[in-house]
């Protein structure tokens, strides 16, 4: 599905990868949804594409079943009936092993990342059911298929998001609705800062790190052409596509390498 022309939702669009899209996705001709549940950082995107008339900022909490299944009739009054979604919202949990988080931080997690595309999903797969053409885009995670202590239960979400995509996938087989699952590396984003994690990196091992993530702009570049090539999986990073390979190679390998570099993060 080409993106020109189209009405895009696009989540997670206050900040990071989901601004970078509804940038990107202007640039090419779409007319945008923008969700986020911080109307600062919504209007920030706003300020930045400079206020056309074919963006719109809606804050919304994804967890809240009945916002989310109100969204398609209010985008639609805007714009029209939605012809894309492009999911990115999500959060990361602190860098804490699973028996050192509380209940309401496992469930937080779970809720917006797992419970949250789920809601998306199911408010606009009737809507874009119904239309000659149309695109649904679900972001997991490497985490979500490779284990990173301190990221279990982000990892855990994510790994459900991955399944569900796949899923949604084959049951759209045969309708106009395409469906691709982003899997990212390392992104230079403020996903901890959003997410309310705080970090703790030595300063130098924090400078080499950065050398090897993805911009947003770039993984937004990589999620339009992804759409528009109606790509089963789109893989993002160097980092991502070299675990990806590995982790198919050597499972126990590759969650040891990973287990590695993430000392220091946490205990043990």
């Amino acid at each position: 599905m080409q993106t020109a022309g189209k009405v895009l939702v696009v989540t997670g669009a206050g900040n990071g990868v989901g601004r970078a899209v509804t940038l990107e996705a202007l640039r090419r001709g779409a007319k945008v949804a923008a969700v986020d549940v911080s109307q600062a950082g919504l209007d920030e995107t706003v300020r930045l594409a400079g206020a056309p008339g074919d963006l719109a900022g809606y804050q919304l909490d994804i967890t809240d079943k009945a916002a989310v299944q109100a969204l398609p009739a209010q985008v639609a009054e805007r714009f029209g009936a939605v012809d894309g979604v492009i999911h990115i919202a999500a959060i990361i949990q602190p860098f804490l092993k699973v028996w050192e988080l509380d209940d309401a931080l496992i469930e937080r997690v779970l809720a917006i990342n797992l419970w949250g595309t789920l809601n998306i999903d199911r408010a606009f797969l009737p809507v874009l059911l119904a239309r000659p053409e149309a695109h649904l885009v679900n972001t997991s995670s490497m985490g979500g298929f490779l284990p990173v202590p301190g990221q279990t239960i982000y990892g855990t979400a994510k790994a459900g998001v991955k399944l569900l995509t796949e899923g949604l996938h084959a049951e759209c087989r045969g309708t106009s609705v395409g469906v691709t699952v982003v899997i990212p590396g390392g992104m230079s984003t403020n996903i901890a800062g959003n997410s309310g994690v705080s970090l703790d990196i030595d300063p130098e091992r924090a400078a080499k790190a950065a050398k090897n993530l993805t911009t947003p702009e770039s993984a937004a570049r990589q999620i339009l052409d992804g759409m528009e090539r109606r790509a089963y999986r789109v893989v993002i990073g160097r980092d991502a596509k070299m675990m990806d390979l590995l982790y198919r190679v050597n499972p126990s390998g590759a969650a040891a390498f990973i287990a590695r570099q993430m000392k220091g993060l946490i205990g043990g």
